[in-house]
């Protein structure tokens, strides 16, 4: 399990993020009516070593009533979607409810609803067929109702528009806006949110994971190079940002400059100057022609090679319009 995994594990391995996930993400009446508070961790002592081999997954159970839900999160870091994702999840609630049985958690004849969520974070969009019946043959006649049928749950954190997850206190949107900022600025936005969501004692935990994935997963790979001091607080995180932002802006702007006379870079390095770039021009766009910016010019941004992007700051200081800038 590399370190964003691992990271992740941690931060979803909190009832606050739990909670926020699914009342924030998930548009149903049962959500709603759960109890929250009374959310538990599925511990390693109710399942077999089949399913806690299954590092990248967490499990919650929640109060409906007087039933439990379980809560089966499977979070999905890979290039691309898993095509058979629908056979994955389905073996792996099969086994939740084998180690159930077999734990004496069932009392009676009847199992537990499980909802079924894979969180994915991957660029490419998840086309992947998300009910098991649809990867299926279709049968002879006769044979269809002996066929499977599940349906799992998918959150697809970076498709979120940044007008869906900016509002309401959420947690959980706080972590897609981060996995989605384009510069140093967007990261710093969110951390003042998190700095001051996350002040009371029981939440140091949380806040601790937040910094050590933010430390060690999201600013290495947004500020490919840099060296980055060692980190015990959000607060230092928000400190050390702003301290050093103006510095590595030069530095990017030189190293830009001799990124086209340079063969053989880095895909991480070209990505991570991209991003900046595309932050730069979006703020001065912003500045010039108001906010909100239309969503063609997103477009244009997120397709554009440093060239062009250096080619659109040098038009936008005498264009009168949007498209003057992008003609």
């Amino acid at each position: 399990m590399n370190n964003h995994d691992s990271g992740y594990k941690q931060i979803f391995s909190h009832p606050e993020m739990i909670r926020d996930l699914f009342q924030g993400f998930v548009k149903e009446d049962w959500v709603a009516q759960a109890n929250f508070s009374t959310l538990e961790k599925v511990s390693g002592s109710y399942v077999t070593d089949d399913l806690r081999n299954r590092h990248d997954d967490i499990i919650w159970r929640v109060r409906w009533g007087e039933a439990w839900i379980y809560l089966y999160i499977l979070m999905e870091f890979q290039s691309s979607a898993d095509p058979f994702m629908g056979v994955r999840m389905t073996a792996y609630v099969a086994l939740l409810y084998q180690d159930l049985i077999k734990s004496g958690q069932i009392k009676n004849t009847q199992l537990p609803p499980v909802l079924p969520v894979v969180l994915y974070n991957g660029k490419p969009a998840w086309k992947a067929k998300q009910d098991i019946g649809e990867l299926i043959h279709s049968p002879p006649k006769g044979l269809a109702p002996f066929q499977p049928k599940m349906r799992y749950l998918l959150i697809d954190e970076i498709r979120y528009s940044e007008g869906e997850l900016i509002g309401a206190k959420n947690l959980a949107a706080a972590l897609f806006r981060l996995e989605k900022s384009r510069g140093i600025e967007d990261i710093r936005a969110v951390l003042a949110l998190l700095i001051d969501w996350l002040q009371s004692p029981e939440q140091t935990s949380l806040r601790r994971a937040f910094t050590v994935w933010l430390a060690r997963v999201l600013l290495p790979r947004r500020l490919p190079g840099q060296t980055l001091p060692e980190m015990s607080d959000l607060q230092e995180v928000n400190n050390m940002l702003a301290e050093s932002v103006q510095e590595w802006t030069k530095q990017w702007r030189e190293e830009g400059r001799q990124e086209g006379r340079q063969e053989g870079r880095q895909e991480g390095v070209q990505e991570g100057r991209q991003e900046e770039g595309i932050s730069l021009v979006t703020r001065l766009l912003k500045r010039k022609f108001g906010t909100p910016l239309p969503s063609w010019v997103d477009s244009k941004l997120e397709e554009a090679s440093l060239e062009r992007i250096a080619l659109y700051t040098d038009r936008l200081l005498d264009a009168r319009s949007l498209k003057e800038v992008f003609k």
